[in-house]
């Protein structure tokens, strides 16, 4: 799943518009973005199997600290509490929380049973990436949602807002397309640096961010929550 986790991330930004869509995307790839520092510290293992899957040449062979579902409840827990004390946003704190989790349970309908529920435990998966077809429909179904949502949730402020917010978008669908149909990656460690590469999602992410605002609807959504 890639598409997946950051159209979580857009849709969080109608829950907590205040919080930066910058954040709300590394929480959401949070298990993505430790994975390869764990691949390059040899501490968690995979390898690379052209055709073992026809979406995926990935065969996770050991990865419970970054992608089982207790360690992710976990960091997405040690996420929130260091949220809250910078902030002290309950709301935003909860939501990055749960963000980080939510990865497992998208990974969940990608993989094939690979994913620990915890380091140690039973390994799961449904197998989304046995067919490419599909694999395409329920990406792009998510990602269309969570732009619709995130455009309806905010308004650009000047030009660079609502050009940069698209030029985004693009870049993320031709990023999915090409893993999905380019050559696999020659070896881990090419694999781990570019899986590392998705961290400069985050800066770009909250740039674009910050030259948006929420949008009157999203403003009186939260103004009707705060009162009931």
């Amino acid at each position: 799943m890639f598409l997946g986790h950051i159209a979580v991330a857009l849709a969080g930004k109608r829950i907590s518009p205040k919080t930066s869509l910058g954040t709300l995307i590394f929480a959401a790839q949070f298990a993505d973005l430790l994975w390869p520092l764990l691949l390059l510290a040899g501490v968690e293992e995979v390898r690379i199997v052209p055709g073992l899957l026809p979406a995926s040449p990935f065969d996770f062979v050991s990865y419970p600290i970054s992608h089982s579902l207790l360690a992710d409840v976990g960091w997405g827990a040690l996420l929130a509490a260091v949220a809250f004390a910078a902030r002290r946003d309950v709301r935003s704190a909860l939501l990055l929380g749960a963000l980080v989790p939510s990865h497992w349970f998208l990974d969940f309908i990608a993989h094939r049973p690979d994913l620990p529920l915890y380091p140690g435990g039973d390994e799961v998966g449904l197998s989304m990436w046995s067919s490419v077809a599909v694999t395409i429909l329920v990406e792009l179904a998510l990602f269309s949602l969570g732009v619709a949502l995130y455009l309806r949730t905010t308004r650009a402020r000047d030009r660079t807002g609502q050009v940069a917010f698209f030029a985004l978008v693009a870049l993320l669908v031709v990023v999915f397309f090409g893993a999905l149909f380019g050559p696999p990656p020659p070896d881990v460690g090419t694999l781990a640096v570019s899986a590392l590469a998705l961290v400069l999602l985050v800066p770009f992410a909250a740039w674009i961010d910050r030259h948006r605002r929420p949008s009157p609807d999203a403003i009186s959504a939260r103004e009707a929550r705060a009162s009931s």
